[in-house]
This record gives C-alpha cells, structure tokens and sequence, in this order.
C-alpha cells in the first residue's frame, strides 16, 4: 500500500480540512492517508477546543485512514522543531509523500527556496541576529532574514504563514536519510488566521471565534465544518459542558504563577531573559487571560511565543526536560490515537519494518516524552469537574479509536 501523511491540528476539523485531505489523496495516488496531529495542545500555545479524540474521530470519519500524536514537546514549538517532529513520525511510518497546503502552491518552488537558502544561510542567520539583538521578535527577524536572501519576493514568499511552515516540512524531508516526496496543494479561500467565516472553506480560528462568541452552532459555523464535526462539537460540549480556551485556565494558571518561586519560574521551557520577573509582576495586576496578555506582550514577546510559554508553565515543562527530548534525532515512539479498516491494514503491513514503537496505550511503555503528555493531559482536563475529570484522564490509557468504513 502506498501512503501520504499530512501535519494537522483540526482546532477543530473543518471543510478545508477535508479538502486536503481530498487532494492530497488525488496528487499523491495514496491508498492511506495518515494525519500526524498535535494532541490537546497546540503550536500557538492553545488549548485545543475539544480534546484530541473528538478530533481525530471526526478526521477519521472525513478522508484520513490514520490519525497518530504528535507528542507535545513538538506540537507546542516553533516551526523548525515542530516539523522535526511531524515529519519524522510519518517518515518512521513509511509514508511514500507528505502533503501540504500553501499559499504558493508549487512544491519545486519550495525545492529552489531551499537551495538558495543553503547556499545563503550565513547572511540569513547575520541578519535574524542582528535584528534579534535590536529587540525584534524572531518570526519578524527571521522574515527579514528571508527577504535579506530574496525568499520573500519572485517565485517564493516566505513572508506567508502557510509558506513558512510548509518550508520548515521541506527542509526536514529533505534531511531525511529515507527518500519521502514533499507536495503541496494551494489553499483556498480564507486567510490562514482570518477571523471571519466567509462561506463553506473558512480557518479554523474563525471557526473557533465564532464557537467562542456564540456558545453554539450558528448556521455560518455549520455551513464551514462537516456534520460529524458538528457532531464531535455537541458531544463533547454535552459530556464536559465547556469547549477549551485559554480563559478558563486563566485562573489556574495566575495560581501557578503566583505560587512559584522565580528561580522554579526561570527553569521552564520558553522562560528566558528574565521573563519570570514580568510575568510575575503582570499577572498579579490582571483579572483576565485577555488582560494579562495585552499587558505582557511586547515588541520582542508576540503573543504566540508567550501562549507557548504559558502552556508549558501550565504543564510544567521545564527546560532540561525539553532540551534533552528535542535533542533526539527522532521521536521515540509512533502513538496511535485511531485508524479505520484501510489504516489498519496498512500498519499490519508495516509495523515489522518500523525501527521505534508503535503505542496504542501509553501503559505499556516508561518514556519522559509519554510522562510529558501525561501531565498535558492532566493540565488540559484541570478544568472540568472531578467526576468529569477523572473519566477524561482515564480515556487517555483507552485503546485506539477503531472506525468502520
């Protein structure tokens, strides 16, 4: 069987999504297309809207034969390592392609971008540093670092969010030691992070707005996710009587912040250059997660970078921990989360060749990475009720999901 793997995060699974999904199956001529998805945290720092069962469950019912973890160390970092992680699980799982989508649309485009890149990387890296030590955040430098080697104009702009992350696949698939085919589809309609639903393909943070807003599915929302989407979105909302946001932890999170020490504060994982003082003095003046990040954010400090930091902080991540696990050359392990019959098919053909583990209940293998996604989990499920609490963390050792075709 030939298989195409795809880097998502369904926050949460809409008609985009399954597009993708569509056309990745189409260019790639897969029979087995597996989603490497980020669990109940993700790459901004968030909270996921609904936990990453629902998630995968919808995407299973929608187009993907495979949904595997990606673990939170990488899911909640910036692009370079996040990609380290997502393409190495698909690549230890013997995908023949992985596919994403941009806004260029032309993957011998992203190819080029690369070799220039290799052939410029000492301006580029001058450029990122000078700009860094002048207090610019480092997506802002590493944009100028781009333009300063023309990768921001012509043929490629890597001034597009979905351009940058689809070059940081590029660039670990093709560091790769096993030979894996990056392709690209061009996205369609919305902007990555626009925040409006303008028709039946509309981002994901739109969507997550408008939930956020209105409590419910409007008929703008239904019109953009499919209806097993719509159905994960009821039933989680029924069962736990919330969706996820960062608001609701706003609380616990003033708590942990409060009640450690800046020495305990400075050794997790993004606390540096003295941010353990400001976010200290910032929390004790703020009454609402929006408050506190208006007051924290700077120049230097973009809002996405600080949502990680606090996350991590909510975990209690500290930096040793991340500096050894995001050191390893490859992931540790492959998890599963669920398959259809066509994925399980295909794992029954490859799980022999796979060089780590494939989990399918994290029990049975000891690991810090597992730890971590433990604590995420209990982190990410702090905010329910005991009785809801405790059926959430036990559903974290359940089996994979199994769904009929």
């Amino acid at each position: 069987m030939k298989a195409c793997g795809v880097i998502v995060e369904y926050n949460p699974f809409h008609n985009g999504h399954r597009y993708h999904l569509e056309q990745s199956r189409q260019v790639s001529e897969a029979d087995c297309m597996i989603a490497v998805m980020s669990g109940n945290f993700l790459q901004r720092g968030e909270p996921a809207i609904i936990d990453k069962w629902h998630r995968a469950e919808a995407a299973l019912h929608s187009g993907a034969d495979l949904v595997l973890e990606l673990p939170c160390i990488y899911a909640v970092e910036h692009s370079d390592y996040f990609s380290k992680g997502a393409v190495n699980i698909l690549a230890e799982t013997g995908v023949d392609s992985i596919c994403f989508g941009s806004e260029h649309g032309s993957i011998d485009d992203f190819i080029e971008a690369n070799e220039i890149y290799n052939a410029k990387a000492p301006a580029y890296h001058d450029t990122v540093r000078q700009y860094l030590n002048r207090g610019y955040s480092f997506p802002e430098a590493s944009r100028l670092g781009y333009k300063s080697i023309g990768l921001t104009e012509g043929k490629m702009d890597l001034s597009m969010p979905n351009n940058i992350l689809g070059y940081s696949y590029v660039k670990q698939i093709l560091n790769l030691s096993r030979l894996v085919q990056p392709l690209t589809i061009q996205r369609t309609s919305n902007q990555f992070h626009e925040e409006t639903i303008r028709g039946s393909i509309a981002s994901a943070t739109s969507i997550r707005k408008e939930l956020l807003l209105q409590s419910s599915l409007t008929d703008d929302i239904s019109s953009a996710i499919p209806s097993i989407t719509q159905d994960k979105l009821i039933q989680y909302k029924e069962k736990m009587k919330m969706w996820h946001s960062w608001e609701d932890y706003f609380q616990l999170l003033q708590y942990k912040i409060l009640t450690l020490k800046e020495a305990d504060l400075r050794a997790i994982h993004g606390v540096d250059e003295g941010l353990e003082y400001r976010i200290k003095r910032t929390i004790r003046r703020s009454v609402s997660f929006l408050d506190f990040m208006e007051r924290l954010k700077t120049k230097r400090y973009t809002w996405t970078r600080l949502q990680r930091t606090l996350a991590h902080i909510l975990i209690g991540t500290t930096k040793e921990e991340a500096r050894v696990m995001l050191d390893e050359p490859i992931p540790p392990y492959v998890r599963l989360l669920g398959m259809n019959h066509t994925g399980q098919a295909y794992l029954n053909q490859i799980k022999k060749q796979m060089r780590i583990p494939l989990v399918t209940q994290p029990q049975h293998l000891d690991h810090p990475m597992l730890d971590l996604e433990e604590k995420a989990s209990i982190a990410y499920y702090s905010i329910l009720n005991a009785e809801r609490r405790v059926e959430a963390l036990q559903g974290e050792y359940h089996a994979p999901l199994v769904v009929q075709d």
